[in-house]
């Protein structure tokens, strides 16, 4: 099996579940007095993006590295930071021997022109970064999969985390939806009752303005008819149903990372509860589309942080 079948081992084995965008991991490794670190977090983000800070050691496998943490998180804003420890004896360092002289040799003319002191002038030209650095290591390629083999439990650590914190989420989630679909039973069981609520009105209005027996009982038929067919909120409410299902499905499925996807469904559910508000002119319905607003302002914060 691939490298990169491996990184995505993890999400195989949990394929039907969401993963949060917030999540922790370290890990450690020791090998020839060295200790291996890494720590890698991440928070919510609209796209992949990744602040890395690697010793000078792993420069030449940065590429590897970043390609690793991609692969492995897909999205969010990731920091990781890894770093070397030495165990046992000090590190060799080599001095700048050339770099020393032509710092020497330009300060001791001036600072003997100025009369200053002298005595100290040596042990301030050591404590430059450039003069002394540490010797040039290189990783074998045993070490560097020990490093990997930690980076990668350092990731899965954070997968792990951000699964769990899915399933909470995601309960979450369909309860928000749940608590929509009651609601639009219950906008179900008023329309009926908001029809006839138009109607009387209607009559009432007629018959205090011109008198019972003074106007067409046919034409207000018939406009009627085309004043509820104007404010019908059937299609909305199919389609409200439609959405909430389909969110249901995208939940289930075997898709990695469906935050996105979930946001947009959320945005349609949002457009027909906006329109069957709009055309509501009923207090009980409206009182429903509000209760329906909220439930989906408290999805839209869940989606936020989903994968």
């Amino acid at each position: 099996m691939g490298d990169i079948d491996a990184w995505h081992l993890f999400y195989i084995k949990n394929i039907y579940m969401i993963y949060s965008m917030t999540g922790y991991g370290r890990a450690e490794a020791n090998f020839e007095q060295k200790n291996f670190i890494a720590e890698v977090r991440s928070l919510n983000g609209k796209q992949y993006d990744l602040r890395l800070s690697i010793p000078t050691l792993l420069k030449p496998f940065e590429f590897e590295i970043r390609s690793m943490l991609n692969s492995g998180l897909l999205r969010g804003s990731v920091e990781c930071s890894i770093s070397f420890k030495q165990n046992g004896s000090l590190k060799q360092s080599c001095i700048n021997n050339e770099l020393l002289r032509s710092y020497y040799n330009s300060v001791l003319p001036v600072a003997e022109d100025l009369n200053a002191n002298t005595d100290g002038l040596f042990s301030a030209l050591l404590r430059i970064p450039e003069i002394i650095s540490p010797s040039l290591e290189t990783l074998k390629d045993d070490e560097w999969q020990i490093c990997k083999d930690a980076l990668q439990n350092a990731i899965d650590q954070l997968n792990t985390y951000r699964l769990d914190e899915g399933k909470s989420m995601e309960d979450d989630l369909l309860l928000r939806i749940e608590n929509i679909e009651r609601l639009q039973v219950r906008i179900a069981d008023l329309e009926p009752l908001r029809r006839d609520i138009i109607r009387d009105g209607l009559v009432r209005v007629l018959e205090e303005n011109t008198g019972k027996e003074n106007y067409d009982k046919n034409r207000l038929e018939q406009e009627l008819i085309y004043y509820i067919e104007k404010i019908d909120i059937s299609e909305e409410q199919v389609r409200l149903k439609n959405h909430c299902d389909y969110f249901r499905e995208i939940l289930a499925d075997g898709e990695i990372a469906k935050g996105k996807k979930l946001s947009f469904i959320l945005q349609e559910i949002g457009r027909e509860i906006n329109t069957t508000g709009s055309k509501a002119y009923d207090s009980a319905i409206q009182k429903c589309v509000v209760l329906m607003k909220d439930e989906l302002e408290k999805a839209k914060e869940q989606i936020l942080n989903i994968l």
